[in-house]
C-alpha cells in the first residue's frame, strides 16, 4: 500500500508467516537524547542544545537527499529510565516549544524505559536473547559468555597481573594485553557493560537501552512476527500526562511526518555521550537481527534505489556537538 506525502510510505506482509513490515522514510533523525541533569537546567540548557543541533540536522537532511526528496523524520528521546525526570505534562511542552524556536519540528517523542518493555513487550530481552558474540582468536572458551556476565567485547580481554605499580609492560610474564578483533594496526578495545544485577532485578545499561533505539528506529525489532516500538498517534492539543508511565513508548506529535523507522539514522548529541554510543555499535555489531526483517528492509531500500550496508551498525551515523 502506498500513502501520500511527506513521501511515499511502503507497507508490506509476508503472506506464508504473515510477518509484518514497517514503513520506512530515508532518514531518521534524532535531535537529542537527554537525561534528568539537562531538563534541571532549565529551559536555557534546551535552547542551547536545539541551537547547536540545528547546523548539524541540516547538514544531515541534505546528505540524505534522493532523486524525489528524502522522507526525513525527527525524533527526540527523553532518558527516564531510573531517573527523576520532571513530569510529561511539565516537561514535553518545553522541548516542542525550544525545538520548534530553533526552527527544528520534532515528530516523534519516546522514552528510554520503553526500549526496557513496551506496550507489554519485554524488549531488551529480546534484543539480548539474539546477541551473539564474535569469536576471539586465541580463546578457549574460558570465560563466562555474555549472557551470565551482562558484559560484552569487541575483541579478547586482557589476561594477567600488573605490577605493583599498576603498570603491565609489554614483556611482562604471564601479562596479555587486549585486542580489538577487527583492529587494523592497534586496537581500541571496549568491555562494555549491558546491565546489572541489583536486589531488584536486572538493570539495563544506558548503551544497551540505546541499541534497541537504534534497532527500532531501523524497523528491525518484531515480536511474534509484529512490530514492535511503534508510534502511537497523539492528537494536536490533548495535553500531556503527568505519570512517564501513562505515555506510550513512542508518540507521533507531528501528523503530517515521514514514517518513525529508516533505512539509517542519524543522531546529533552532545560530546559526552560519544563512549556510549561506541558501545552502542559494539552491541549492534553482536546482535543477530531477525532475518525476515532485515530481508525486508534491505529489499525495500534496493528498490527505490537506496541501498543500505550489510552491517546494521554501518546503517547509523552521528554527529557530536562539544557541550554539557
Amino acid at each position: 500500500m502506498t500513502e501520500g506525502r511527506p513521501g511515499a510510505t511502503f507497507r508490506e506482509t509476508d503472506d506464508a508467516s504473515r510477518f509484518q513490515a514497517v514503513p520506512l522514510a530515508h532518514l531518521s533523525l534524532e535531535l537529542g537524547h537527554l537525561a534528568a541533569q539537562d531538563f534541571e537546567a532549565g529551559p536555557e540548557r534546551l535552547r542551547e542544545h536545539f541551537d547547536r543541533v540545528r547546523p548539524w540536522a541540516d547538514a544531515a537532511r541534505t546528505a540524505a537527499a534522493t532523486a524525489g526528496g528524502p522522507r526525513v523524520s525527527t525524533c527526540f528521546l527523553v532518558d527516564d529510565y531510573g531517573t527523576s525526570c520532571a513530569t510529561p505534562a511539565k516537561l514535553l511542552p518545553a522541548v516542542l516549544a525550544e525545538a520548534e524556536r530553533a526552527g527544528l519540528g520534532i515528530d516523534y517523542l519516546a522514552r528510554e524505559s520503553g526500549c526496557d518493555s513496551g506496550d507489554g513487550i519485554p524488549v531488551a530481552e529480546g534484543v539480548a536473547a539474539r546477541i551473539v558474540e564474535s569469536p576471539v582468536p586465541g580463546t578457549d572458551g574460558s570465560r563466562p559468555p555474555v549472557v551470565r556476565t551482562g558484559w560484552l567485547a569487541n575483541g579478547r580481554r586482557s589476561a594477567g597481573t600488573p605490577d605493583d605499580t599498576g603498570v603491565a609492560p609489554a614483556d611482562a610474564v604471564g601479562w596479555r594485553p587486549p585486542a580489538e578483533t577487527t583492529a587494523r594496526s592497534h586496537s581500541v578495545f571496549l568491555d562494555a557493560e549491558l546491565w546489572s544485577r541489583p536486589a531488584g532485578g536486572r538493570v539495563w545499561s544506558c548503551s544497551f537501552l540505546a541499541a534497541v533505539w537504534q534497532l527500532a528506529r531501523l524497523g528491525l525489532l518484531r515480536h511474534l512476527g509484529g512490530p514492535v516500538l511503534q508510534p502511537t498517534p497523539w492528537p494536536p492539543g490533548k495535553g500531556f500526562p503527568d505519570d512517564w508511565d501513562v505515555l506510550p513508548p513512542v508518540i507521533r506529535v507531528n501528523s503530517s511526518a515521514a514514517p518513525f523507522s529508516a533505512y539509517r539514522t542519524c543522531s546529533v548529541l552532545p560530546s559526552r555521550l560519544l563512549p556510549v554510543e561506541h558501545a552502542v555499535r559494539v552491541v549492534l555489531e553482536q546482535v543477530a537481527v531477525e532475518p525476515r526483517a532485515f530481508a525486508q528492509v534491505s529489499r525495500r531500500a534496493l528498490s527505490e534505489g537506496v541501498p543500505v550496508p550489510d552491517d546494521v551498525h554501518h546503517r547509523i551515523t552521528y554527529a557530536f556537538y562539544e557541550g554539557p
